[in-house]
C-alpha cells in the first residue's frame, strides 16, 4: 500500500440535507488537525454552478446518489478523485455510510481503498446540423415525451448501423453505474460497474420484440426524432440537465472522454451494494 498525500480537499455538502450542516464542520476539523486545507462548497440546486480550484486533490461529497452525480458532472474532465459518503442509509454509488467517514479518509490516506474508474456518457444534440446543447452524465440519458400523449417515435443507429424503429415511451442510454437506475426500473439488466458498456433499453416499447441491448462503451448511438410527433419530447441527463427537443433533432450519445473516479469502501463492494438494496439475500435456501 503506498499512503497518500492530501493538500487541499474540496467538501461538497447538499445543504437541503441537514446532516451535511454539522459534518461538513466536523471534517473540516477533521483534516484541519492533520495540516489538511479544506473548503466547504455548500450546494442546494443540482444546477449551481461548481467552482473548483486549481490543485485540490480529493472532494468529498456528503449527500446521497443525486449529489454524486452533481460532483462527477462538474469534475469529469478534472481527474479528482470522489468520496462519497452517503447521509442516510449508503446507496448504489455511496457505498460509504455516515458512521464511516473518519475511517474512510484514514483509509484514503493510507492507500487502502481503491478508486473506481466509471464510465461517463456524453450527449449532444444537433439540430440542421448544429450542435446546439452537450452534457455528461454518469447514470444516463433519457429521451422522452414532455407532453400528456406518451408514445414516441424514434429512430436507432448505432454506429453506421440502423438499428431500426421505435414506439415508445421513451428510450435510456445508461452506463453501467446508471443500470441500477432508470434503465433497471424499465426491464434493463444490472451491468458490472468496471465494464466498458453501454445499455440501451426502451421504454414500455409498442412492440414487445424491442428488449434491452448491451453494446460496447466504443460504440457511438444516434437518436433520430421523427416527424410527426404527436407530443413534445424532452431529453433529459441524470434527472439533472434537460434540453426540449424538436422534430428532426438527431441525439449523439457516446463514452466520455474522461471518466468519474470514486473512491471504494472497505466494508463493501458493489455486488454487497446490489444484494443488499434489492434484497436478494431473503427468503432462499441456505448451504
Amino acid at each position: 500500500m503506498k499512503k497518500r498525500t492530501l493538500e487541499n480537499v474540496l467538501i461538497i455538502a447538499n445543504w437541503k440535507k441537514t446532516a451535511s450542516h454539522q459534518l461538513s464542520e466536523t471534517i473540516a476539523r477533521y483534516l484541519g488537525e492533520r495540516g489538511i486545507r479544506s473548503t466547504i462548497f455548500r450546494t442546494c440546486e443540482e444546477s449551481e454552478p461548481l467552482v473548483v480550484e486549481e490543485g485540490t486533490d480529493l472532494v468529498i461529497c456528503l449527500g446521497g446518489d443525486g449529489t454524486v452525480l452533481y460532483c462527477a458532472r462538474y469534475l469529469q474532465d478534472l481527474g479528482i478523485p470522489i468520496l462519497a459518503i452517503n447521509l442516510g442509509t449508503f446507496g448504489y454509488i455511496t457505498e460509504i455510510s455516515v458512521d464511516e467517514w473518519e475511517e474512510a479518509i484514514e483509509h484514503y490516506l493510507m492507500g487502502r481503498n481503491s478508486i473506481s474508474r466509471r464510465l461517463m456518457v456524453r450527449v449532444a444534440v444537433l439540430r440542421g446540423g448544429k450542435k446546439v446543447f452537450t452534457g455528461h452524465g454518469l447514470n444516463e440519458m433519457v429521451v422522452t415525451s414532455s407532453g400528456i400523449s406518451k408514445v414516441i417515435n424514434l429512430a436507432l443507429a448505432i454506429d453506421k448501423t440502423d438499428a431500426g424503429y421505435f414506439r415508445a415511451d421513451g428510450i435510456i442510454v445508461a452506463t453501467p453505474t446508471g443500470s441500477t437506475g432508470y434503465s433497471l426500473a424499465a426491464g434493463g439488466p444490472i451491468l458490472d460497474v468496471d465494464l466498458s458498456s453501454l445499455i440501451i433499453t426502451p421504454i414500455c416499447p409498442f412492440t414487445l420484440s424491442h428488449r434491452p441491448l448491451v453494446i460496447s462503451g466504443e460504440s457511438k448511438i444516434s437518436i433520430s426524432i421523427l416527424k410527426g410527433q404527436r407530443t413534445g419530447l424532452m431529453l433529459s441527463i441524470d434527472g439533472q440537465q434537460t434540453c426540449t427537443l424538436e422534430e428532426e433533432d438527431i441525439i449523439v450519445v457516446e463514452k466520455s472522454r474522461s471518466k468519474a473516479l470514486l473512491v471504494t469502501s472497505e466494508r463493501r463492494n458493489y455486488i454487497e451494494v446490489i444484494r443488499d438494496k434489492l434484497n436478494w439475500s431473503g427468503g432462499g435456501f441456505h448451504a
